[in-house]
């Protein structure tokens, strides 16, 4: 086996480029985090006050195909419930 070279050493402003970089990626990520987190909770918010009114619409639909359940199955029984 032969022995590694010897590590180069990395000039200062490459370094200090590379964690500005870095940490520039990270401030941008999280802001970027902040502001989809705000955005979905609207949507959710949102989505939940059009849910009450469409259970509801969905609910009536449902009776409403069971009472037309109900009236074929008393026509074709030949009698009326």
């Amino acid at each position: 086996m032969s022995a590694l070279p010897a590590p180069v050493n990395v000039h200062p402003v490459i370094k200090f480029g590379r964690w500005s970089l870095l940490i520039a990626g990270i401030i941008y990520g999280a802001a970027n985090h902040s502001r989809f987190s705000r955005k979905e909770a609207n949507l959710r918010a949102e989505e939940e006050k059009h849910r009450v009114a469409k259970e509801a619409k969905l609910a009536a639909e449902k009776e409403a195909r069971a009472k037309q359940e109900i009236a074929d199955l008393a026509a074709l029984a030949g009698g009326k419930l």
